[in-house]
Protein backbone atom coordinates (compact mmCIF):
# COMPACT_ATOMS: atom_id res chain seq x y z
CA UNK A 1 0.00 0.00 0.00
CA UNK A 2 0.89 3.42 -0.85
CA UNK A 3 2.58 5.02 2.87
CA UNK A 4 1.44 8.54 1.53
CA UNK A 5 -1.61 9.94 2.42
CA UNK A 6 -4.12 10.76 -0.07
CA UNK A 7 -6.42 14.27 0.10
CA UNK A 8 -9.45 12.47 -1.53
CA UNK A 9 -11.94 12.47 0.72
CA UNK A 10 -15.74 13.19 -0.71
CA UNK A 11 -18.89 13.34 0.52
CA UNK A 12 -21.32 10.58 0.03
CA UNK A 13 -24.33 11.36 -2.47
CA UNK A 14 -27.62 11.30 -0.82
CA UNK A 15 -29.32 9.80 -3.57
CA UNK A 16 -27.17 6.59 -3.60
CA UNK A 17 -29.00 3.71 -1.76
CA UNK A 18 -25.93 2.86 -0.53
CA UNK A 19 -25.52 6.00 1.65
CA UNK A 20 -28.71 4.95 4.10
CA UNK A 21 -27.45 0.79 4.12
CA UNK A 22 -27.72 -0.26 7.53
CA UNK A 23 -25.04 -2.27 6.35
CA UNK A 24 -22.38 0.67 5.44
CA UNK A 25 -20.24 1.67 8.38
CA UNK A 26 -18.39 5.09 7.92
CA UNK A 27 -14.84 5.50 9.53
CA UNK A 28 -13.41 8.23 11.34
CA UNK A 29 -9.55 7.72 12.02
CA UNK A 30 -8.41 11.14 14.68
CA UNK A 31 -4.79 12.43 15.31
CA UNK A 32 -2.93 9.32 14.07
CA UNK A 33 -0.25 8.63 12.15
CA UNK A 34 -0.44 7.44 8.21
CA UNK A 35 1.06 3.92 9.08
CA UNK A 36 -1.26 3.41 12.29
CA UNK A 37 -4.28 4.15 10.15
CA UNK A 38 -3.39 2.26 7.09
CA UNK A 39 -2.73 -0.70 9.62
CA UNK A 40 -6.57 -0.09 10.96
CA UNK A 41 -7.95 0.21 7.87
CA UNK A 42 -6.27 -2.86 6.50
CA UNK A 43 -7.50 -5.19 9.22
CA UNK A 44 -11.03 -3.78 8.29
CA UNK A 45 -10.12 -4.28 4.84
CA UNK A 46 -9.70 -8.31 5.26
CA UNK A 47 -13.03 -8.79 6.73
CA UNK A 48 -15.30 -6.11 4.76
CA UNK A 49 -15.38 -4.37 1.35
CA UNK A 50 -14.32 -0.77 0.87
CA UNK A 51 -17.70 1.03 -0.18
CA UNK A 52 -15.33 3.22 -2.63
CA UNK A 53 -12.86 0.41 -3.62
CA UNK A 54 -10.23 2.50 -2.54
CA UNK A 55 -8.17 0.75 0.71
CA UNK A 56 -5.68 3.69 1.14
CA UNK A 57 -6.41 5.73 4.28
CA UNK A 58 -8.25 9.32 2.84
CA UNK A 59 -6.50 12.32 4.73
CA UNK A 60 -9.38 15.06 5.71
CA UNK A 61 -6.94 18.37 5.01
CA UNK A 62 -10.34 20.23 6.04
CA UNK A 63 -10.18 18.78 9.86
CA UNK A 64 -8.12 20.63 12.05
CA UNK A 65 -6.57 17.49 13.17
CA UNK A 66 -5.19 14.23 10.61
CA UNK A 67 -7.77 12.71 10.17
CA UNK A 68 -8.20 9.56 8.11
CA UNK A 69 -11.81 8.34 6.53
CA UNK A 70 -13.19 5.27 5.30
CA UNK A 71 -16.76 3.45 4.48
CA UNK A 72 -16.97 0.02 4.21
CA UNK A 73 -19.97 -2.50 3.47
CA UNK A 74 -20.80 -4.91 6.11
CA UNK A 75 -23.11 -7.57 4.42
CA UNK A 76 -23.84 -10.91 4.97
CA UNK A 77 -21.13 -11.72 2.49
CA UNK A 78 -18.10 -10.46 4.55
CA UNK A 79 -15.14 -11.90 3.90
CA UNK A 80 -13.74 -14.85 6.35
CA UNK A 81 -10.19 -13.99 5.94
CA UNK A 82 -7.44 -13.87 8.02
CA UNK A 83 -6.71 -10.79 9.76
CA UNK A 84 -3.23 -9.04 8.81
CA UNK A 85 -0.28 -10.93 11.02
CA UNK A 86 1.32 -7.44 11.59
CA UNK A 87 -1.38 -5.23 13.24
CA UNK A 88 0.24 -3.36 15.58
CA UNK A 89 -0.14 0.07 16.47
CA UNK A 90 2.60 3.04 16.41
CA UNK A 91 0.02 4.40 19.30
CA UNK A 92 -3.16 4.72 20.03
CA UNK A 93 -5.33 5.29 17.61
CA UNK A 94 -9.10 7.34 18.12
CA UNK A 95 -11.45 5.41 16.05
CA UNK A 96 -15.19 6.30 15.49
CA UNK A 97 -17.97 4.49 13.76
CA UNK A 98 -21.49 5.35 12.17
CA UNK A 99 -23.85 3.09 10.93
CA UNK A 100 -26.31 0.46 11.28
CA UNK A 101 -25.96 -1.00 15.10
CA UNK A 102 -25.65 -4.47 13.73
CA UNK A 103 -23.04 -3.59 11.01
CA UNK A 104 -20.84 -1.18 13.71
CA UNK A 105 -21.13 -4.16 16.32
CA UNK A 106 -19.33 -6.37 13.20
CA UNK A 107 -16.70 -3.53 12.65
CA UNK A 108 -16.14 -2.98 16.77
CA UNK A 109 -15.76 -6.75 17.02
CA UNK A 110 -13.24 -7.22 13.90
CA UNK A 111 -11.25 -4.28 15.74
CA UNK A 112 -11.60 -5.77 19.20
CA UNK A 113 -10.25 -9.21 17.59
CA UNK A 114 -6.88 -7.30 15.88
CA UNK A 115 -6.18 -4.50 19.17
CA UNK A 116 -7.13 -3.85 22.25
CA UNK A 117 -10.22 -2.05 22.37
CA UNK A 118 -12.02 0.39 24.68
CA UNK A 119 -14.91 2.55 24.46
CA UNK A 120 -14.94 6.02 25.37
CA UNK A 121 -18.77 7.42 24.05
CA UNK A 122 -21.14 6.08 22.37
CA UNK A 123 -24.95 7.48 21.02
CA UNK A 124 -27.55 5.44 19.69
CA UNK A 125 -30.70 6.58 17.66
CA UNK A 126 -33.37 4.73 15.87
CA UNK A 127 -31.26 3.08 13.04
CA UNK A 128 -28.02 4.68 13.48
CA UNK A 129 -25.24 4.06 15.98
CA UNK A 130 -22.23 6.68 17.40
CA UNK A 131 -19.42 4.87 18.43
CA UNK A 132 -16.34 6.24 19.86
CA UNK A 133 -13.39 3.33 20.85
CA UNK A 134 -9.53 4.00 21.48
CA UNK A 135 -7.09 1.44 19.84
CA UNK A 136 -3.79 0.31 21.21
CA UNK A 137 -1.95 -2.77 20.71
CA UNK A 138 -3.61 -6.08 21.99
Amino acid sequence: MNSTAHDTSSSVDPTDRRASSPELVQVVLDTCSVADADTVLRVLGTRFAPESGDEAPRHDSTAPSDTWTGAFLVGRDARDAALPPESSLDGSVTVELQGGPVAVDRLRETLTSAFDVQVSGSASGDQEVDLRLRLTNA
